[in-house]
């Protein structure tokens, strides 16, 4: 069995942020790694936790369709805009967008100093394009266009899934000048595809407006937590000691990899010659990093990823909980040969990561779309009662 799962989970302090050690800001100071916060409502607006949450040493925000469902379905907090926007004709997608809009605005204004102070390093806050979206090219860039567009802040990330379709249409708003934050992935492939676009981006931009280049910023979402569930699941089912020994190891073993692809290509003599232009590095964002299995430390998917130009995006129950208890150590680069040494027996053991990744792609890409019709459908429901 691996030495992960008998590592015993450690449980969030109760505390209060401010009351909290200082690791979110020391994994920044120290470790070289942002911090993120993985959700987003309005009363974390209205109420001031979303400073409570800056002054801890959050650094940035990312939000989804599931968490954009969430807030809207799950309190009264948007029932004033909702009325509002239906006495205005607004239809159920007109409103959606409106209310979600607002939201990104008014968490961009309050990171905004963040995002000066960092000198456009940090204080970005994402939004998803419409995940009915994820494999339609030409539907998803006019999407992402209208999103930046109808935001109209610096520090906004126009989300885009790494799909197929999805590639051409980071390259394409990384040219226009654009921050992009690349969401849903999975595997090693998919992340080089993620950065070539990128860089060709860059590129592109550099002839046509070589200025813009030290303004535009992206992060690659390669997922976590879900490629471990996965794995598991069919590690455990091979039922054999070799397999037994890679439980709980895939995710992290992925990244570090991920990683040093990162740290490859972005030292290359072709990144050079952007970044003498202003260019700034496209960085691994780590998503996903709650840990599923209870039999994991509550920080384990923080812990074993931190390292240099790098962000971690924090649902709240793991930002409370490495806040209170986290390991501020470089890791991310650490026993590489250990983890390509796990990739190695994986194939061995038959376990097909290319199949993973197409798994979780079209879930996630599902997810994300069940939510956004189900919030859909019942914002029309309500609509019947105005």
């Amino acid at each position: 069995m691996s030495t992960m799962l008998l590592r015993l989970s450690k449980k969030p302090s109760q505390r209060n942020l401010e009351l909290m050690s200082n690791n979110l800001q020391r994994l920044h100071s120290d470790g070289g790694q942002s911090p993120w916060l993985d959700n987003l409502k309005r009363s974390f607006i209205t109420s001031g936790h979303m400073q409570q949450v800056i002054d801890s040493g959050i650094r940035g925000l990312t939000s989804n369709p599931s968490i954009f469902q969430k807030a809207i379905q799950g309190s009264t907090d948007y029932d004033e805009q909702f009325a509002d926007l239906a006495k205005a004709g607004k239809d159920a997608v007109e409103s959606y967008w409106e209310m979600v809009v607002k939201d990104i605005r008014d968490a961009l204004d309050i990171f905004h100093p963040v995002y000066v102070s960092s000198d456009r390093r940090d204080g970005y806050v994402s939004v998803e394009v419409d995940p009915m979206l994820a494999h339609d090219a030409k539907g998803t860039t006019q999407a992402a266009r209208t999103l930046d567009k109808n935001v109209d802040r610096p520090n906004v990330m126009i989300k885009i899934p790494a799909t197929v379709e999805g590639i051409s249409v980071i390259r394409e708003m990384i040219s226009e000048g654009r921050n992009v934050n690349v969401t849903l992935i999975f595997s090693l492939e998919r992340y080089s595809d993620v950065i070539e676009a990128y860089i060709s981006g860059m590129e592109s931009l550099a002839k046509s407006n070589p200025s813009k280049l030290s303004h535009v910023a992206s992060v690659a979402s390669f997922f976590i937590s879900r490629v471990d569930v996965e794995v598991d699941k069919r590690l455990a089912a091979l039922g054999t000691p070799d397999a037994d020994r890679l439980l709980g190891v895939c995710a992290i073993a992925q990244a570090k990899l991920a990683y040093k692809l990162f740290t490859d290509r972005f030292t290359s003599e072709r990144w050079h010659a952007l970044a003498k232009l202003g260019a700034r590095e496209q960085r691994p964002l780590w998503a996903s990093t709650s840990t599923k299995n209870p039999l994991y430390p509550d920080t384990l998917y923080v812990d074993q990823l931190i390292g240099p130009l790098t962000v971690n995006t924090l649902p709240d129950p793991t930002m409370e909980a490495f806040a209170d208890h986290g390991s501020i150590k470089r890791t991310i680069d650490t026993d590489v040969e250990a983890a390509e040494a796990a990739w190695a027996q994986l194939k061995k053991l038959g376990v097909d990561m290319s199949d993973v990744a197409d798994q979780l792609e079209r879930e996630g890409v599902e997810s994300f779309q069940k939510s956004f019709q189900e919030l859909i459908t019942a914002l029309e429901e309500k609509l019947e009662t105005f």
